[in-house]
């Protein structure tokens, strides 16, 4: 018996993704019912959809009903995504909107807070746990190494994302750059901190550079700002070496 004319199964199953993703471009695969494939098309975009509101829920809250449904599917029918597991899912949608989301209508921070809400998520999931991080007794934030936690990340925004809402939606950068440090504490809970030029590049030495005591981090800090009180900086930066113990950003020292 000739086969020939029979559509091969992997064509079958390309024609059914096409379908799934672009109903509207794409026909159903032929001989599948369409009250079946209704189904299927309800549920892929309806998880879809429901995984974005989840874990971007002030980015949905700006736009309408209408135009929120037009970009999850563009970004159903345009993005390939790269990973299977849902908790990486959020990630594929910031590249979506950072290299194939083009629409003039969209607020000029877009990327910006979808970024933020997605680091959110993603501290929210790292199964890094902090058990493991001991101090050594005394805490030396100064002339020990300071440990800073895998789970709190500084970035740097043009801008406020962590204001942004339906109420407060700033159509220009802010005149600096917005520093912030997210992260995930030892009771698991997600927070950040607004903070400043010398905060975020103490985080970053000590970050890079394992063996680096808290005083010569500062001391690198004061050679950078060519600072003509060093000890204004030493001491200030002690008290916010403190603050990031107290948050869990730094975990505690190890000798040097």
């Amino acid at each position: 018996m000739n086969n020939s004319s029979k559509p091969d199964f992997r064509d079958t199953q390309y024609a059914f993704a096409r379908h799934i993703r672009d109903p509207q471009t794409h026909a159903a695969p032929a001989g599948i019912e369409d009250r079946r494939m209704g189904i299927y098309r309800e549920l892929f975009y309806n998880n879809i959809e429901g995984f974005c509101s989840s874990n971007f829920p002030i980015l949905k809250s700006l736009y309408t009903e209408n135009r929120w449904h037009t970009m999850i599917r563009q970004f159903m029918v345009q993005h390939q995504c790269h990973t299977p597991y849902f908790p990486k899912f959020g990630q594929e949608f910031v590249d979506f909107l950072e290299h194939e989301r083009d629409d003039a209508d969209d607020p000029p921070f877009l990327l910006e807070l979808a970024h933020h809400e997605w680091v959110e998520t993603a501290l929210a999931l790292d199964e890094t746990t902090l058990e493991s991080f001991a101090s050594v007794e005394p805490v030396d934030l100064l002339n020990h190494v300071p440990v800073v936690s895998p789970l709190a990340w500084p970035l740097q925004y043009r801008f406020p994302v962590h204001q942004i809402g339906p109420d407060f939606q700033p159509q220009e950068p802010s005149t600096q750059p917005i520093y912030l440090l997210i992260y995930r504490n030892r009771d698991d809970d997600v927070g950040f901190m607004e903070t400043n030029p010398v905060t975020f590049r103490l985080v970053q030495i000590l970050q890079t550079n394992n063996g680096c005591t808290g005083r010569a981090a500062l001391d690198q800090i004061v050679v950078e700002m060519n600072h003509p009180q060093p000890e204004v900086v030493i001491n200030g930066g002690y008290d916010t070496l403190v603050q990031l113990l107290q948050r869990d950003i730094i975990l505690g020292t190890r000798a040097p």
